[in-house]
């Protein structure tokens, strides 16, 4: 195989992540109905603070808090115990893509493995042992963790030191967003493959090494 190592996102890549259903989940278990009106309105402060904290802007901290400030005040709660709660929720939600396991797996046994995510600390190792997956990967970089989000290349460089500082036209950046995984491996000098679900088009100039439309092209893109 051409890579000695793979390095995946994990939202929307190895994992379904259904923000909606998850806070359903967690308003449901405080006896609170969260409709999609609701859930609306939430996506119009969560999705710029994402923005943010990718560009460096605010923290994990800063985000986690924010987002869930009208909730917690609403609630008489702690921005802190609605974070944990929906964590909780999603790792109780977590779901595979389809080939995710059969990719993985198949991956593991030619290169190392190994998984990029700006996602929350709290979550990453629930869904890993959730789902049979924790056993596949080597490293598990976190942007939470780092102090920096994909696309900054120092979470790359992290990852590097971490891995023991393979040749990077060895390494392949797997993910489903053009603008922190994509750009994030253009940045770093390593080649990228784009797992586009949704048929969407190349922005600002991004353009991927691969652009697949489904996990197991991956697999047969790598193996042949």
């Amino acid at each position: 195989m051409k890579y000695d190592w793979v390095l995946f996102d994990a939202d929307e890549t190895l994992f379904h992540f259904d923000a909606f259903k998850g806070m359903q989940l967690m308003f449901l278990r405080k006896g609170v109905e969260f409709t999609q009106e609701d859930y609306n309105q939430y996506q119009e402060k969560n999705k710029p603070l994402w923005v943010s904290y990718q560009n460096g802007a605010i923290d994990a901290h800063e985000l986690k808090h924010i987002r869930f400030y009208h909730w917690a005040e609403k609630l008489g709660t702690t921005t802190t115990e609605l974070n944990s709660a929906f964590l909780a929720a999603m790792g109780d939600i977590c779901t595979l893509l389809p080939g995710a396991k059969e990719l993985v797996s198949t991956l593991a046994e030619k290169a190392k493995l190994g998984i990029i995510t700006n996602g929350f600390t709290e979550l990453q190792s629930i869904r890993l042992e959730r789902t049979g997956m924790s056993g596949f990967f080597e490293q598990i970089i976190i942007s939470e963790q780092v102090g920096a989000a994909k696309p900054d290349k120092k979470i790359f460089n992290y990852a590097l030191k971490k891995m023991n500082y393979p040749i990077k036209n060895k390494i392949l950046m797997v993910g489903d967003t053009l603008h922190s995984d994509i750009l994030g491996g253009i940045n770093f000098g390593i080649d990228t493959c784009w797992l586009n679900r949704y048929n969407a088009v190349i922005q600002d100039g991004i353009e991927p090494t691969y652009t697949v439309t489904s996990l197991p092209e991956i697999k047969n893109i790598l193996m042949r």
